[in-house]
């Protein structure tokens, strides 16, 4: 195969959750570019509307849903409008999560019950749903969006996110699980892991500890508009056709340091 070829998705069907800004939008710009069918879900959906309607000028299709990941009915709804849109499901990224800061001796417990349910229970959900359509098809590709956090700990002055970063740490081993138990249907399950980029969710605290963070990056930035595009392609395309179980860091070299 021309390894042109091996990065084309053209005739895919993409689904990305809490895809309709930041991070998100970066990925679902991406397969689009690279020919993929998009379905953009988020929660608030005027958002995700809009991001198709600025795909759809240059020739995409692209459909907007309404999906809250902690919901099970919304979950199997995303599922069945992508595979009656379009016909199949070839690729899943889990992008969306959340995360809520406090003092880890002092964590609402409902906050840690909220992010569990939307970054891990939600997740497989929604995970199983698309799989058994994948199943049928005899393949698919599922992306989980993890982080650089889910790896170890984190000072509390740079983040002080205890549940989101067992949440992350969870899912990197989630990843690997379900890579080994779907192997033989032909779905691959791999993971990225960003590290610092500055999003809605994240970048008042990155503008506050930007100093802090910084010295941690050998490459002495911050991720930034384009950083995740071809990791993610990579990812969903025949181009990574022997990997499974993998967590791709995105994260500037910060996981390298000792």
């Amino acid at each position: 195969m021309n390894v042109r070829d091996m990065f084309d998705l053209t005739g895919k069907t993409a689904v990305v959750t809490g895809g309709s800004i930041g991070l998100g939008a970066q990925m679902v710009t991406a397969l689009a570019e690279a020919g993929a069918n998009v379905v953009v879900a988020a929660r608030k959906v005027e958002r995700c509307a809009a991001l198709c309607s600025d795909l759809e000028k240059n020739g995409i299709r692209a459909i907007a849903v309404a999906c809250d990941v902690g919901n099970a009915d919304d979950c199997q709804r995303l599922v069945d409008t992508a595979v009656e849109e379009f016909g199949t499901l070839d690729i899943l990224v889990n992008n969306a999560g959340i995360t809520w800061g406090a003092d880890s001796m002092n964590y609402p417990m409902d906050k840690w019950d909220q992010i569990m349910n939307v970054n891990l229970k939600g997740l497989f959900q929604l995970s199983v749903m698309a799989a058994k359509v994948m199943k049928k098809q005899g393949r698919g590709k599922i992306i989980n969006i993890t982080s650089a956090a889910g790896l170890g700990g984190s000072r509390p002055e740079e983040m002080n996110a205890v549940a989101y970063n067992a949440s992350k740490g969870a899912l990197n081993t989630l990843t690997k699980d379900l890579a080994v138990k779907w192997a033989s249907y032909g779905i691959y399950v791999n993971a990225m892991a960003p590290g610092f980029f500055p999003t809605h969710m994240s970048g008042g605290l990155l503008e506050k500890n930007q100093h802090l963070v910084l010295p941690q990056i050998p490459l002495n930035r911050l991720g930034g508009d384009n950083d995740l595009k071809g990791a993610i392609v990579f990812l969903s395309s025949a181009a990574s056709d022997y990997i499974t179980g993998h967590i791709l860091m995105v994260e500037g070299g910060q996981t390298a340091l000792i």
